[in-house]
């Protein structure tokens, strides 16, 4: 019986590889699963920022209480003997040099911007004198580089009466009212309307907690909600 001779290689019947439906969905739920984790996660982030942000306001305020029980005066309003009487001789700094509307001392305000950087304002030892009061955590040295509170955001935060460091008696934002504002700066937009939820009635350009463009100036009337950008940072203040 003859045999029959192939010329060349006898081809191989190709194998295709390539994924099965039930692997495609698998990887998609998976990828789902994750981003989903990222997204929460960044949600969580946000809110626990926004909870620091709330809590700067609401700790501040009870610093001007607690003072206020203990030395029957507001933390920075007071002479340079009462400071001296309150800490030892000195320990501590008031507002100086004395004078109506700057560093007027014992007329139950903050003078002084809420962002002073010297101790020409009353706003500016507040910080000192609550320290050293064992109320708030810092430096007590007023020449210190991070003497300044900052919020979880790395800006400023401050306390006034609505007396600018000029003597000019007008508030931060137009129209707030209170014995003192407590302000904050380089918040980004939807921080700022999450912070006038929590605190106030969610509306920025009103009530007890407003915003204001980041350099904005004294007596700049708020921005409404609708108008706030969540990428832009602005200035958040609350009224007490």
């Amino acid at each position: 019986m003859d045999i029959p001779f192939y010329y060349g290689v006898i081809p191989m019947k190709k194998q295709q590889s390539g994924f099965t439906l039930v692997e495609i969905a698998i990887v998609l739920v998976i990828i789902g699963l994750m981003l989903g984790g990222v997204l929460k996660g960044q949600e969580l982030i946000n809110s626990a920022k926004v909870k620091n942000l709330v809590n700067d306001f609401r700790t501040i305020s009870t610093l001007v209480y607690g003072y206020q029980d203990r030395f029957r005066s507001f933390p920075g309003d007071q002479t340079q003997a009462q400071v001296d009487a309150a800490f030892g001789t000195g320990i501590g700094n008031a507002c100086a040099p004395s004078a109506a509307g700057l560093c007027a001392p014992n007329n139950g305000r903050l003078d002084g911007d809420w962002f002073a950087t010297d101790s020409k304002s009353e706003t500016f030892v507040f910080w000192q004198h609550v320290r050293l009061a064992n109320l708030a955590t810092g430096s007590t040295n007023i020449a210190d580089s991070n003497y300044l509170p900052r919020n979880a955001d790395g800006g400023l935060i401050g306390i006034e009466s609505g007396v600018s460091s000029t003597g000019a008696a007008a508030p931060m934002i137009a129209g707030m009212r209170g014995a003192y504002t407590i302000c904050t700066n380089s918040i980004l937009g939807r921080y700022a309307k999450q912070i006038d939820s929590t605190m106030d009635d969610g509306d920025t350009a009103g009530g007890a907690v407003r915003v204001v463009a980041q350099n904005a100036s004294r007596g700049t009337p708020a921005i409404a909600s609708a108008e706030i950008q969540d990428g832009q940072q602005y200035i958040v203040c609350a009224a007490f």
